[in-house]
């Protein structure tokens, strides 16, 4: 009698069989691995092109909010963890699209000086970094990485400068590349 169960060898090719038909070729699908990691694809590669994501990204409710309403459609507001982090929407998604923006508490005042007709918000890019950009997005792409204080550069005019954390002080940098202009926080 042999140590080895044989039933564990055949598994792998009842999990092959779980992901069903492609719905291009009708062929087998297969967990393939790329550059990316590990993704669901058709055993007939490279004559069909069918893939997707191994784990899709789903959100998940976390907590009911009490007494919330929603704008749109007066169903509670939830918390809810998605493929970004955490956010609030309403609990009768798909119907209701609605998602609280924290957008309006983040913007700055300051006027973007490269369209004038914006201001500077500051937003967060997907591996948690803020940078402060112009809310009159696509039209201008103007940007940030430090915070926009609303005071006229000395050397070159540029109307914005930036304030940069130094020792246990700060001070105000030009943004524009050609002059870089430092001068101590006010």
């Amino acid at each position: 009698m042999s140590k080895i169960d044989h039933s564990l060898f055949s598994a792998h090719e009842a999990s092959e069989q779980a992901f069903g038909p492609c719905p291009k070729c009708s062929e087998k699908l297969t967990i393939r691995r790329g550059k990316s990691g590990a993704f669901i694809g058709c055993t007939k590669y490279p004559d069909c092109d069918f893939s997707k994501p191994l784990h899709e990204y789903e959100t998940a409710e976390i907590k009911v909010i009490k007494g919330s309403s929603c704008p749109l459609c007066s169903h509670e507001l939830v918390i809810k963890k998605g493929r970004y982090g955490l956010f609030i929407g309403c609990s009768d998604f798909p119907n209701c699209h609605y998602l609280e923006s924290s957008k309006h508490s983040q913007e700055t005042n300051v006027t973007c000086p490269l369209c004038s007709k914006g201001h500077l918000t500051k937003r967060t890019n997907k591996f948690g970094k803020s940078f402060y950009a112009c809310d009159n997005y696509p039209k201008c792409k103007y940007a940030l990485n430090l915070p926009p204080v609303e005071h006229q550069c000395p050397e070159c005019a540029w109307p914005i400068m930036q304030q940069k954390k130094v020792g246990i002080g700060a001070e105000w940098v030009c943004p524009q590349k050609h002059c870089q202009c430092k001068i101590p926080k006010p």
